[in-house]
């Protein structure tokens, strides 16, 4: 089974298309499945299409976080409750289509642990880019992340990735990032497992508005990805 897990934080606008091109698309390839819609304490009507959405759904879960924690928490949180023996993370906004799912699947078949989608390698397709002062901060922090992290990945906060569902649970159990530079942690915590990380060009689209605040969140990515690197691991449990 395939979990799908979508952070969601004030996307009551943008949730119902993506749960109909999600619900269509496994339908048409036959795939049992379990989405997993995990709710980061929104403000708006999100709650009220998280239920519309499960209505009548038995493959649509909820997850409910009754803060906003950011979107790593939110994550975490679905992770925790997915079944599946792959679990894919996308984007409220399917800025990289759920047709895209193949390439990733091709990957973990070939003995991948973590398959992600790229913006930034051969066979990528940017159909509507950034602001180019995104994709200059995005560069940057990349460079930031090969230094201090994970060499030879040049593109971990596209918001596609495929797990296999052991790695990702025991992955985000750990996980102490709550904002948006959960990416680099999760991958560094499946690097230190010995898991191969393969990275898969993709389509995707800028879809606005964003989430991310160019500055701040920024700023934020980069202490979290510190943090990461010279944190000092847990104790062993008694």
């Amino acid at each position: 089974m395939l979990s799908v897990v979508v952070p969601c934080y004030n996307e009551q606008d943008r949730l119902p298309a993506t749960v109909v091109a999600i619900k269509r698309y496994m339908s048409e390839r036959g795939l049992e499945y379990e989405l997993i819609l995990s709710d980061d304490g929104s403000r708006d009507g999100t709650a009220s299409a998280i239920a519309h959405a499960m209505n009548g759904a038995e493959q649509v879960r909820a997850a409910t976080l009754p803060q906003n924690r950011g979107k790593g928490r939110a994550l975490a949180a679905g992770v925790a409750m997915s079944r599946g023996d792959r679990v894919l993370l996308t984007d409220a906004d399917l800025s990289t289509p759920i047709e895209e799912l193949p390439k990733l699947e091709a990957r973990l078949d070939a003995g991948a642990g973590v398959a992600i989608g790229s913006r930034s390698i051969k066979g990528s397709q940017i159909v509507i880019s950034q602001p180019v002062y995104r994709v200059l901060m995005g560069k940057t922090f990349n460079l930031i992340v090969q230094t201090l992290l994970l060499p030879g990945l040049w593109d971990t906060q596209c918001g596609f990735k495929l797990f296999r569902g052991d790695l990702a649970r025991a992955v985000f159990a750990e996980l102490r990032t709550d904002g948006f530079g959960y990416d680099p942690e999760a991958l560094y915590l499946a690097k230190k497992r010995g898991e191969r990380i393969d990275e898969v060009g993709v389509v995707w689209r800028h879809s606005a508005p964003t989430k991310v605040a160019a500055l701040r969140s920024s700023l934020d990515m980069f202490k979290d990805v510190v943090r990461t690197r010279f944190r000092k691991p847990r104790p062993p449990q008694c």
